[in-house]
């Protein structure tokens, strides 16, 4: 993202506020608002917030994993998969 291009003054996003939805609802980068000069808050498309969202999501869980690998909780894939197995196999009966 080029900062020079998406820094906006919150009175710019008050008088362009539609000009600035469609450019984003069209691939438009990330927009900065700042108030009095300084960075205040983001904008940007919905679809890029949640592919935001889901990535930050996976980067936790991979995090967790690797904690839990470094600590040793964790249990070799062809037990927890007979662990699943059988867990289900419960429920049907």
């Amino acid at each position: 993202m080029k900062l020079s291009k998406a820094v906006r003054p919150i009175s710019y996003i008050k008088s362009h506020a539609s000009e600035v939805v469609r450019d984003l609802e069209s691939g438009g980068e990330a927009v900065v608002i700042t108030l009095n000069g300084e960075a205040k808050a983001v904008l940007q498309d919905i679809r890029q917030y949640e592919a935001t969202q889901e990535t930050l999501a996976m980067l936790k869980i991979l995090a967790l994993g690797k904690k839990e690998a470094e600590e040793d909780k964790f249990q070799p894939m062809d037990e927890a998969f007979e662990e699943v197995k059988k867990a289900l196999k419960e429920e049907t009966v």
